[in-house]
């Protein structure tokens, strides 16, 4: 039996759910197919389940401060089970609020396996979408006017570190953990590999991080890598940077051991686990491109500005087209690509506008170019940078590390760059992302008044930094 539809979308997680309620609202009908869960890794196995542990260990580490505010703890306990039972209820709440949108918007749910056929006895343009029924049911055949593929990405290993679950692991084991390890080995520096070791450490565990950069946190501007590398070691996580892990040299008996390279000679780490953290690859293998002209580069299907594919009617979005693996880019790229096959003329993406967040303790938030980046493309920068140890709201929190800076153009006064780290800054960039989408001056941002006493006064006094005009620093 086949069944006629506006649009299919091939990925239920963020990016794809988003797209098929963009859809409905402009009067579409819709269907996702979904292998999984709905919600995908972002809920599953990303952003969600591991801000709830890190959540979990934030409480845990303050709890362990108590005395520090006045608040006399005796004897405190972790109990993991309870926090691993907290994190799963948080996901089902969010799995049934997305149910709701579902049947809100009358989208067809397909639960198995979608595949694009070629041009058949359906359709003369490759299009058709099989679905192998997770319930073992006969295929259902999907006849869409237009295809969004959104079938996202999974964790990248290393050539010779393969994942046992065990010994060695990516961060969808990790979150499945029924017990923390004594001590563990994050191979990556990188967003991913610093939030697991700030979790991890605020749990109790012995932390070391190997990292093939010069620093950790590498995409990020050089003064957050340096700061976050210093925090870190405060915490006792034990940082090891232009490191060469050697997988050969990997010995899995009663924990682990591996060398890695460090200025031309060997050195040996060894813990009760490993957690591999080297970035993550697109979901493009087994869901039919070989039945399109859809061309893949670099292990990413390619797009135009509207997430087009060389087939005009089948888009894709997300981190199966590589670039910006957010979920909030993701969503965004869906919404384009709606309305771009609805024919709503939408503005294409300006990458350079979007927040991108680091949920470690402490936070790290930044939008636009780093400062490098700004000099290498040809701007005379100034900066503006204010550190959180003078704002009051984060002495009162207890959490004073870190600082907001500023990166503006001196000949124009545009603003560039905005790069945070410090207590609650993901909840903060906000700000400075609407000042960049609107174009703003530091003098602009400067001359919002922040209330006192918040957090966002750094963000203030930052501005008024770049200057030399800062009252409190």
């Amino acid at each position: 039996m086949a069944t006629e539809y506006d649009l299919v979308i091939l990925g239920g997680g963020t990016g794809g759910y988003v797209a098929a309620i963009r859809a409905a609202q402009l009067g579409l009908k819709t269907a996702i197919v979904e292998k999984g869960k709905l919600g995908g890794t972002c809920l599953h196995q990303g952003c969600i389940p591991s801000k709830a542990l890190l959540r979990s260990a934030e409480v845990y580490a303050t709890a362990k401060r108590g005395e520090e505010f006045g608040v006399i703890l005796s004897d405190v306990k972790l109990d993991f089970l309870k926090v691993q039972e907290r994190k799963q209820k948080i996901i089902d709440q969010l799995v049934r609020g997305i149910e709701h949108l579902m049947k809100k918007g009358k989208i067809d749910i397909y639960e198995g396996i979608g595949r694009i056929l070629g041009p058949s006895i359906f359709s003369p343009t490759p299009g058709t979408i099989s679905v192998e029924m997770k319930s073992g049911a006969e295929n259902e055949m999907l006849i869409p006017k237009n295809v969004i593929i959104a079938t996202g990405s999974r964790p990248r290993s290393l050539p010779g570190l393969e994942i046992d679950g065990k010994y060695v692991m990516t961060s969808d084991e990790a979150l499945a953990m029924e017990n923390l390890p004594s001590s563990i080995i994050i191979v990556g520096g990188g967003v991913i590999g610093i939030e697991w070791a700030s979790m991890l450490s605020d749990f109790g565990v012995d932390v070391t991080v190997i990292e093939y950069a010069d620093r950790i946190i590498p995409t990020e501007d050089h003064e957050i890598s340096k700061e976050m590398q210093r925090i870190m070691k405060k915490k006792k996580i034990k940082i090891v940077t232009g490191a060469k892990v050697l997988p050969e040299t990997l010995v899995k008996e009663n924990g682990v051991t591996i060398a890695a390279e460090i200025k031309g000679e060997q050195k040996t780490f060894s813990a009760d686990t490993m957690l591999v953290s080297v970035g993550r690859q697109a979901n493009v293998e087994d869901i039919g491109l070989q039945n399109t002209s859809i061309e893949v580069e670099k292990g990413a299907i390619c797009t135009n500005p509207f997430y087009q594919t060389k087939e005009s009617h089948i888009y894709a979005i997300g981190d199966v087209i590589g670039g910006l693996q957010l979920a909030h880019v993701a969503s965004h790229e869906g919404i384009v690509a709606v309305e771009h096959l609805t024919g709503e003329k939408p503005s294409p993406i300006d990458y350079s506008l979007i927040s991108k967040c680091i949920y470690s303790n402490p936070e790290v938030a930044s939008v636009g170019y780093t400062e490098d980046e700004a000099k290498t493309k040809g701007y005379n920068v100034k900066i503006g940078k204010f550190m959180f140890k003078a704002i009051g709201k984060a002495l009162v929190f207890g959490e004073s590390d870190g600082f907001v800076k500023l990166v503006a153009d001196r000949d124009t006064d545009d603003l560039l760059g905005v790069h945070m780290i410090g207590p609650h800054v993901t909840d903060m960039i906000s700000e400075a992302g609407l000042a960049r989408v609107l174009d703003a001056t530091p003098w602009e941002i400067a001359h919002t008044i922040h209330p006192h006493p918040t957090l966002s006064e750094a963000i203030g006094e930052a501005a008024l930094a770049v200057d030399g005009k800062a009252i409190h620093g």
